[in-house]
């Protein structure tokens, strides 16, 4: 059964499938229209451009999107992408999943981004398999700081450049 997007108040969350991965990729922005957003030369920006090949290599091993990939963050009021997020594999033995996030500099600062995590969240403790979900920033980043604590994330170690966090069900 294919994965639903993820509705919140102002954003929708849709799974990157291959042929849209494999498209940005290849600077093909126009798959975007073809699924009915709205393209832009802001995204992907070169952050995302930099994550599609390790998403195409996840998407390529599966026969469809479990939600545990990446998905695109878009706009409900005019179905622009203004970013990427999701998970970097499914729960691992211990049921913990790693999230990520990217939204376009144009878009920052906005709540968009706890709005993502927020909702990829709660999408993930729907799994009963998912026991925490963990994520990582560099330390000089404090609006990634800022989203992970307001998220209720704890801090459990840091090193020279990164910050761990987890959040238990």
């Amino acid at each position: 059964m294919p994965i639903q997007p993820i509705y919140t108040q102002r954003l929708a969350l849709i799974p990157f499938t291959l042929p849209v991965a494999q498209a940005l990729y290849a600077f093909n922005t126009g798959i975007l229209a073809e699924i009915g957003l709205q393209p832009t030369r802001v995204w992907p920006d070169q952050e995302s451009m930099d994550s599609l090949p390790r998403i195409i290599k996840r998407l390529e091993k599966l026969p469809e999107p479990t939600g545990f990939e990446s998905w695109m963050i878009v706009l409900k009021h005019n179905a622009t992408v203004i970013g990427d997020a999701g998970f970097k594999g499914g729960p691992n033995k211990e049921g913990v999943v790693d999230i990520g996030y990217s939204i376009i500099e144009q878009e920052q600062q906005k709540g968009y981004g706890l709005e993502t995590a927020r909702a990829l969240v709660d999408w993930a403790f729907w799994h009963p398999e998912v026991k925490a979900v963990t994520a990582n920033c560099l330390l000089e980043n404090s609006a990634s700081t800022r989203l992970l604590e307001k998220l209720g994330m704890q801090e459990v170690v840091r090193d020279d450049e990164m910050i761990y966090w987890k959040l238990l069900r």
